[in-house]
């Protein structure tokens, strides 16, 4: 590097330069590269991916404060830097708009049912599966649980279909059992807040139990020894020594799960409820309000300031939850 050349050059001139702090640490720095720099050029591609994938589009921010048209000649980048700057007024359309805080509400509750049912369900399972004794079974158990996280949303909206229609299972077999007249599901927004999460549980629960049977797995067995000699059941041996040490991954996994509490599963949203309009009050998202907009009003602008809505809100929520989390427990917090 001809610069640090040049610094190391005249700093030989000066007498007792070579031991400032600036020459030392550009000379450590070209010794960690000269060392390690087979180690930095597998690193590179990474770095490459990194950049293009998930830096270069957040250019992409400006688009919601510009009147962003599309010109053929000039490209994607040449359109967004030539169009012109309009301040707020994609935001003010979105904050306006009823859609919008109907949408924003659906996702925000949505995610807060999503966040608790994710940690008792799971963990109550994961518990369940650690203490059995037969473990071919517990394994048949967690596979079968595990097995609905590979099946895609739109297979999921066609069983979803066969059971909710007119006609379908629930109205030909299992309404008639309890004498309630058939009811159609498609058309009554009422119903869906249980479907959702339903299907929502049915989908992750086996991912989300993995995760917490491999922090049980990780709990040395002199704990649950100790608390056995002191005469725990296995009732306390789980409230008293497995929960505790879960904290740390029920932290960490529910700080992420914040994090993306402005954005919605598109695929359960969209596909599960078939994106019929008269559901919208129970099953409109950001995600699919945003995806919806595009599709009707053609205004890249109005739908990219409410994917930027999106990420700021989560953004700054992450960074409350953890400062929460550090004052309560620095231990389980992100960074």
């Amino acid at each position: 590097m001809p610069t640090d050349q040049a610094a190391i050059a005249q700093a030989e001139k000066s007498p007792g330069a070579l031991n400032s702090p600036n020459v030392k640490r550009r000379s450590k720095f070209i010794k960690e590269m000269k060392r390690n720099a087979a180690f930095y050029l597998m690193l590179l591609p990474g770095v490459i991916v990194l950049i293009i994938n998930n830096y270069l589009p957040m250019i992409g921010v400006l688009i919601p404060f510009k009147e962003y048209r599309y010109d053929v000649e000039k490209g994607f980048f040449g359109s967004l830097f030539s169009s012109e700057n309009i301040g707020w007024k994609n935001f003010e359309f979105l904050f306006r708009s009823p859609d919008a805080l109907t949408a924003t509400i659906n996702t925000v509750v949505y995610n807060i049912v999503f966040m608790a049912l994710d940690l008792i369900v799971p963990i109550t399972l994961a518990i369940l599966m650690s203490e059995m004794w037969n473990q071919k079974r517990a394994n048949t158990y967690q596979t079968l649980m595990f097995f609905p996280f590979f099946i895609s949303w739109i297979a999921v909206s066609y069983i979803a279909y066969a059971f909710f229609c007119n006609s379908g299972f629930f109205d030909a077999n299992i309404l008639p059992l309890f004498g309630v007249e058939s009811v159609d599901y498609y058309t009554e927004p009422s119903h869906w807040p249980a479907i959702i999460i339903f299907f929502h549980l049915w989908h992750y629960t086996g991912y989300n139990m993995i995760i917490f049977i491999a922090s049980i797995a990780g709990i040395g067995s002199e704990y649950y020894e100790a608390a056995a000699l002191d005469g725990a059941t296995k009732w306390q041996q789980a409230r008293y020594v497995t929960l505790p040490m879960l904290k740390t991954t029920a932290v960490i996994l529910t700080l992420l799960a914040v994090g993306r509490i402005f954005n919605g599963d598109f695929d359960l949203f969209y596909n599960v409820p078939k994106n019929v309009s008269q559901l919208y009050p129970t099953t409109s998202i950001l995600d699919t309000f945003v995806y919806n907009q595009l599709q009707q009003i053609h205004d890249i602008g109005m739908s990219s300031a409410a994917c930027t809505y999106q990420a700021v809100v989560g953004c700054v929520v992450v960074f409350l939850s953890n400062l929460a989390v550090r004052k309560v427990d620095p231990d389980s917090a992100l960074f």
